[in-house]
């Protein structure tokens, strides 16, 4: 049984440079776990909240303060971690320690007791299987929350590689793809600066459809076939662009507006144009009901909650009521600790819903979610594109492609 012997903590900084929380567990007195708590750009209302009153320092000082709390327990038993955190912080969001904390202290001390254990993390946080890979979604050209004024209102415009047989493949493909839109947006604007938004994604001065459509003709001319070899897919953030007092989608960047019912047929014209394969928060966080709509009318695309979910066991539910989404972003640091968001997986799992393990746009260089991204099954898993933060776990699901027990890559097939 691998015992935390002792834990530290600091502030870090992630790759926007902005501050977060590193816990170190160590277990047995020697088997270091440790995790640098991610944070978003596009942040649902309804997610735990990173610190403590907004503030670094004091949740740095109330782990502290509560740290020999968690001296001698089982490294490996998430639930008796989140059991001690929610002893020390009886808050429905972990506001009373900060979800960095919740975050760094979970995963940190599974990833010391899997040392300990000499199992690798996705399988000791799955000990049945069988297990197979993600597809990875690679961000390839974006704007919104995560780029500067200029680029498209929509966030991310992202290819699937739906035609690979193995990860190296995937990766090299999505790769491919990002560079021929480089040398499309070379060609469209000569002033082109080579900007690139937090996660690695081109951010060129263009609006949403000239997105999409530069994207798509990259496809084309990497010899690949849309729909076969590789799928698009894109994130809307409708939250960020939602006006609640107006009641309309604003894509001010582009300088027009959309109803409620106008944004619907938006959405529904790419998914058709485009054979899109996944949609991500099409709506605002609060609309069921449209969500349920875009939902029921394309069974073959994932169409994703993300704020609308933000890896809640209790949103799933409230989701399920109206039939809204089929498959669903899990974000260990939207639900504070490793177990909440296993619990997560396994109410998605029981209702048919696909899973896709996300990263966040301020990132470190652990890859802990790539074996997250594993061990709950996950159709897709999100870290951006290129950047070493990003790079990071991509290149950990090329390493754990030399463990025997995981064979080719998920089948993607719908609920």
């Amino acid at each position: 049984m691998p015992l935390i012997s002792s834990l530290r903590g600091r502030i870090v900084y992630n790759s926007r440079g902005s501050k977060s929380i590193e816990i170190d567990v160590i277990t047995d007195s020697k088997f270091l776990g440790r995790a640098c708590a991610p944070s978003g750009a596009s942040v649902g209302s309804h997610e735990v909240p990173s610190f403590v009153d907004n503030n670094p320092e004091l949740t740095l000082q109330r782990f502290e303060i509560n740290r020999a709390k968690f001296v001698g327990v089982d490294a490996s038993d998430s639930k008796a971690i989140n059991q001690i955190l929610r002893e020390i912080d009886n808050s429905k969001n972990y506001s009373g320690i900060g979800g960095s904390v919740a975050y760094g202290l979970s995963i940190a001390s599974a990833a010391s007791a899997s040392l300990s254990l000499e199992v690798p993390l996705f399988a000791m946080l799955n000990d049945r299987g069988p297990y197979r890979f993600p597809y990875p979604l690679g961000n390839i050209l974006g704007g919104g929350s995560h780029a500067g004024p200029g680029t498209p209102d929509i966030q991310e415009v992202l290819v699937c590689p739906i035609g690979s047989k193995t990860i190296s493949e995937a990766l090299e493909t999505n790769f491919k793809v990002h560079k021929d839109v480089r040398v499309l947006l070379e060609k469209k604007d000569k002033n082109f600066t080579y900007g690139r938004g937090d996660e690695g994604a081109w951010a060129p001065n263009m609006n949403n459809d000239e997105a999409v459509s530069i994207v798509a003709q990259a496809v084309e001319n990497a010899g690949l076939r849309l729909g076969k070899d590789i799928a698009l897919g894109i994130d809307f953030a409708s939250s960020s662009l939602w006006d609640p007092e107006r009641k309309i989608y604003d894509y001010s960047r582009q300088g027009l507006v959309r109803k409620t019912e106008e944004q619907i047929d938006f959405v529904q014209d790419l998914i058709k144009n485009y054979h899109l394969i996944y949609v991500e928060d099409p709506v605002n966080e609060d609309d069921f009901e449209s969500m349920a709509s875009l939902t029921k009318r394309n069974k073959n695309c994932f169409i994703t909650g993300d704020d609308m979910l933000v890896t809640s066991s209790e949103r799933v539910n409230e989701a399920l009521k109206y039939g809204a989404c089929n498959a669903a972003i899990l974000k260990v640091n939207q639900a504070g600790t490793l177990h909440d968001a296993l619990d997560f997986a396994n109410t998605c799992a029981k209702n048919n819903i696909g899973i896709i393990t996300s990263h966040r746009s301020g990132e470190s260089i652990d890859a802990h979610i790539s074996h997250i991204a594993i061990a709950t099954a996950s159709k897709m898993i999100k870290t951006g594109v290129v950047g070493g933060e990003r790079v990071s776990k991509l290149n950990e699901l090329l390493r754990l492609s030399e463990y025997d027990l995981i064979k080719g890559m998920i089948d993607l097939s719908f609920t």
